[in-house]
């Protein structure tokens, strides 16, 4: 059964990169007409990847909680590619700071670029992220999500990563609420590898942090609210996924 659900995940990653080449063709003349369009293009990408890993690998998907609409920060758990896919899929005009490098990425950095990520160079996050609430302000960019990860990487299901002020710098700097959210995909989708399991992923919003729920706290104590938070209910829905973390969330073990 492994191996056959694990070629069944090779036809999947192999269909999954062909069809965003497909989408891309479709979709880059439409986006160069209206920058509109780019929404729909990651939006659609993201919904075929997340039916068609439903019915390929047998790995459902599910966003739970109020998706939120306004201009706000989403500090999500990181645990695999596919929480990207839920969480854009979901939000209409999602947005990353993303590595500068990144831009120049065949078709994920042109599109990147136009639905509004922000390129930044090592060292020069504050910065960029100045320009880009400026930007917003003066209309010369557009409003959206600006979806951030404070643990800053990818983490595997159980594993524990401390958490960065950067989602709480970024409220401060921006004045926007942080929407957490909270994953179990690793637990189906790993970092790295080609097997997916099969179940059902979720990407839960939880309660957005407002101004007045955090007001004078300094970033560290921002930071430790945001952790106290998404954990536990990262761990929640990793449990009902059958993969259980123990109390430190430094060690898990998967239930068969």
């Amino acid at each position: 059964m492994y191996a056959i659900q694990w070629l069944r995940s090779l036809l999947f990653i192999g269909q999954m990169y062909l069809a965003m080449f497909v989408m891309a063709l479709f979709f880059i003349p439409m986006t160069v007409i209206k920058r509109e369009n780019s929404y729909w293009a990651v939006r659609s990408y993201c919904h075929w990847v997340r039916w068609t890993a439903g019915w390929m690998v047998g790995l459902k998907s599910e966003v739970r909680g109020e998706v939120p609409t306004d201009e706000v920060l989403i500090a999500s758990k990181h645990q695999s590619f596919f929480d990207i896919i839920l969480i854009v899929s979901a939000v209409p005009r999602p947005k990353f700071i993303m590595k500068a490098v990144l831009k120049w990425a065949p078709i994920l950095g042109w599109f990147a670029l136009k639905i509004g990520c922000v390129p930044v160079e090592r060292g020069k996050r504050g910065a960029a992220v100045k320009k880009m609430v400026a930007d917003v302000k003066s209309g010369a960019q557009l409003p959206g999500q600006l979806i951030i990860f404070p643990q800053g990487t990818r983490v595997a299901a159980g594993a524990h990563l401390p958490y960065k002020v950067g989602a709480a710098v970024l409220h401060q700097q921006t004045g926007q609420p942080v929407v957490p959210a909270a994953t179990n995909v690793g637990v189906f989708w790993p970092r790295h590898g080609i097997y997916r399991k099969p179940g059902l992923a979720v990407v839960e919003f939880l309660p957005p942090l407002k101004a007045e729920d955090v007001d004078g706290m300094d970033t560290g104590e921002i930071t430790k609210v945001l952790e106290q938070v998404i954990e536990p209910a990262s761990n929640r829905l990793m449990a009902e996924a059958g993969f259980l973390v123990e109390d430190t969330g430094r060690q898990a073990a998967a239930k068969d």
